[in-house]
């Protein structure tokens, strides 16, 4: 068999470099457009949630029309300070945030308006606990502010989740380009029902963990792949060592390392000691910016057969 590479440490800070240096040019290059276009929609959804509730000293009597409009419902969620997630609002009031239940149940309603003013933001909308209106400066600031939470959070989400998506893409277009087949996600407990040989697929159950590729190599074994992408080298515990080489470790105690090749695929910052342990707890590293060598060495698995 073929073994998998196991990087020195003078090619992983190589390597690592050149994935830094492309994170920091994506960011610096990243369009400012997205956070505006973002604060734009959601300074309009303020500004309609204080009008609907005027300026939230109604809330109780208008909690339905809040509560049953989508958009006003996420501005809702942002009065808290920190704002509050839509799980943690439904478990925080014990309540059901389906349109038909709320206009159903208007103790259910009383009790989503009290988890909010409890943990409104004073320092936003200082009127509300003072019992009087706001005045001009005061609700154009809290919009302003609010809306700028919003749209960071947004833009946020939309950068870890758009890099990940983009990461596996590049990385299903690579393996299609290097000649492997794409087939259907399966639940895969034992090695027969892994992707056949010169195959692969997306997000599948391999044993106890679930895999973002499981690819059936030349020789019979199967590469199991996360796509990982770090923001910054504190993140990088949390992506590599405590989710992809666990998985690592799980995955060659159930199928046994003659049969699985546990792998990542690495974007961003991380730090060298966290990539040497991952590699010392049997997780194969490849960088998203040199994907041949993952298809080069895929290809050498054939070699031996």
């Amino acid at each position: 068999m073929i073994q998998p590479p196991r990087w020195a440490t003078e090619q992983l800070k190589k390597d690592l470099a050149r994935a830094q240096e492309i994170f920091r040019q994506e960011r610096l290059q990243e369009p400012l457009e997205a956070y505006l276009d973002a604060f734009e929609r959601y300074q309009g959804s303020f500004e309609n949630l204080l009008e609907t509730s005027v300026d939230l000293i109604e809330l109780e009597r208008t909690a339905i029309d809040v509560l049953t409009d989508r958009q006003l419902l996420e501005a809702f969620r942002y009065l808290a300070g920190p704002p509050l997630s839509q799980d943690d609002l439904k478990t925080l009031s014990e309540a059901v945030l389906t349109p038909g239940r709320l206009r159903e149940d208007p103790r259910m309603v009383g009790r989503i308006i009290d988890v909010v003013r409890i943990a409104l933001d004073r320092r936003r909308f200082p009127w509300v606990t003072e019992g009087r209106e706001p005045t001009e400066e005061e609700r154009a600031a809290a919009v302003l502010a609010s809306a700028a939470l919003m749209a960071t959070s947004r833009v946020t989400a939309m950068r870890r989740n758009e890099g990940k998506d983009a990461q596996e893409q590049l990385l299903e277009d690579t393996l299609i380009k290097a000649g492997l087949r794409r087939v259907q996600p399966r639940a895969v407990q034992t090695v027969q029902k892994a992707p056949e040989v010169g195959t692969f697929c997306r997000e599948s159950l391999f044993g106890g963990r679930k895999a973002d590729f499981l690819i059936g190599l030349w020789d019979a074994r199967i590469l199991a792949v996360e796509c990982k992408v770090s923001n910054s080298s504190t993140n990088s515990v949390k992506r590599l060592n405590n989710d992809a080489a666990i998985k690592a470790e799980v995955w060659i105690q159930e199928f046994g390392w003659r049969q699985v090749v546990p792998a990542a695929v690495l974007s961003g910052v991380y730090k060298i000691h966290n990539l040497e342990d991952a590699q010392t707890r049997g997780l194969t590293l490849f960088w998203a910016h040199d994907l041949a060598q993952l298809t080069q060495w895929i290809g050498r698995t054939g070699e031996a057969m």
